[in-house]
């Protein structure tokens, strides 16, 4: 059921873009009425006028100007209280519907091009289980056809994470999905670090001689034991730094210098609640065993996926923590109702718990929008499912001061759309990302030109 939702809804979007050749351009003028390109002076203000403006934190303007200047957000209001800067190229939003850039809480963007073939996969190690030391930014490919394809559905930013077969299997990356390079994409390198408590990590395949962690005890000590040699290295690091600053009887002797752990010295600054665990379980029994080891070591955490614990979301409430949750797509387990996970975005928010929506893919990010809609239809406000890909992802990895609503100040990470940002039926006409009028094209658009007169 999973796999045939999924494919349908990309066989959908596939067909709207194949089919659609000929996207009505918006109307661009400048203030003084004359025809403009977008090249015509790239450092001038934008402004947006007479769309709907979706802005997240202060409710939706029908007839409204927002102005770009400068990679930020300037004025923001409706169409008679914006002045528009006199070299501003004017653009006529009217029946557009204009918001924020929605933000994927998880996905494998840049490290992997074609699920099938391995030599363009770079998600996870293989060779150890506990491997905090690694970074996604080491990994990012930039030059990655899926990234276009997502950003054309509206997608502006993304949390990009190594798979989930590792228990610890190294530290997320927060990127922009447009720049000139892969230092200009990752605006955060090291933002967070997954523990994987879903039973994918055990070593237990058919077929091979069994590895530890073949167990969910395994797992759970392997990780405990990660945790505790970290607390001694920081320690050993301690009493060293105190012996060398200390004024000591017998000069002649130094102290010996304790040898350097990545592994240890990845895990330190979210043994010290410094950074965030994403910790990742799906049934009831997974989640209390990850939370009760998360809480014996004080990590600061987020929960992921928790797809089938809907017995114990009582609990989950009671953490005070946000929930990534997705795809809602899959289907229900033996034992649960058939709307089992399409509710759950809602019956989290009906307990006041946070949410935020991610893909899990790299080629399903541009379904992000839909997933929040589907949850629509099984109890989620409207309202909610918006910020749940927008302002909640925003604040839940500490980056709501630049991204997830239209206000002043903040990034110019804007979307242009002839409709509900949550309908399948909606075309995205343009996205803007730091003020950049980013082009709308990507591999499949191209493929379409190059044989649409065929």
């Amino acid at each position: 059921m999973k796999s045939t939702v999924l494919g349908y809804g990309s066989l959908v979007a596939g067909f709207a873009l194949l089919l659609n050749f000929a996207l009505p351009a918006i109307s661009q003028t400048r203030a003084a009425g004359k025809k403009a390109s977008s090249q015509d002076c790239p450092a001038c203000p934008i402004a947006l006028k007479g769309g709907k403006l979706l802005t997240i934190t202060h409710g939706a303007i029908e007839k409204g100007t927002i102005v770009m200047s400068g990679r930020k957000i300037a004025a923001i209001g409706p169409d008679a209280s914006v002045t528009i800067p006199k070299d501003a190229r004017v653009i006529d939003a009217t029946g557009m519907t204009v918001y924020p850039g929605l933000i994927d809480s998880e996905t494998n963007l840049g490290l992997v091009e074609i699920s099938a073939e391995d030599s363009t996969k770079d998600t996870g190690e293989p060779s150890d289980e506990i491997v905090p030391q690694l970074h996604v930014y080491d990994a990012f490919h930039a030059e990655s056809e899926l990234i276009p394809v997502s950003r054309l559905n509206g997608i502006t930013n993304a949390i990009v994470a190594p798979d989930n077969t590792d228990t610890l299997p190294g530290q997320d990356a927060f990127i922009q999905l447009d720049g000139g390079s892969a230092d200009d994409m990752l605006l955060v390198r090291d933002l967070a670090l997954p523990l994987n408590f879903t039973g994918d990590q055990r070593r237990n395949q058919s077929g091979e001689k069994r590895k530890f962690p073949s167990t969910r005890m395994g797992m759970a000590a392997q990780i405990r034991q990660a945790l505790l040699d970290t607390q001694h290295y920081r320690d050993e690091w301690a009493g060293y730094e105190k012996k060398k600053a200390s004024p000591s009887a017998d000069k002649d002797k130094t102290p010996t210098q304790p040898k350097r752990d990545l592994k240890f010295e990845a895990l330190l600054p979210y043994l010290e609640g410094k950074k965030t665990i994403v910790l990742a379980a799906e049934q009831a029994s997974d989640l209390e065993a990850a939370v009760n080891l998360a809480r014996e070591f004080n990590l600061k955490f987020v929960l992921n996926h928790i797809s089938h614990s809907q017995p114990v979301l009582d609990y989950v409430a009671s953490l005070k923590v946000p929930v990534i949750v997705g795809p809602i797509y899959e289907e229900p387990k033996p034992d649960e109702r058939y709307d089992a996970v399409y509710s759950l975005p809602a019956q989290l928010y009906q307990r006041g718990v946070q949410i935020a929506f991610a893909s899990y893919s790299a080629h399903d990010v541009r379904n992000l929008p839909y997933q929040a809609g589907f949850a629509t239809a099984f109890g989620l406000p409207y309202e909610e499912a918006l910020k749940a890909i927008t302002l909640n992802p925003a604040q839940i990895w500490g980056v709501a001061d630049r991204l997830g609503s239209l206000d002043v100040g903040k990034d110019a990470n804007i979307v242009v759309a002839n409709g509900d940002p949550l309908d399948l039926k909606t075309e995205v006409k343009q996205v803007f990302i730091q003020g950049h009028e980013v082009p709308m094209s990507d591999r499949q658009t191209r493929l379409r030109d190059q044989y649409s007169g065929r």
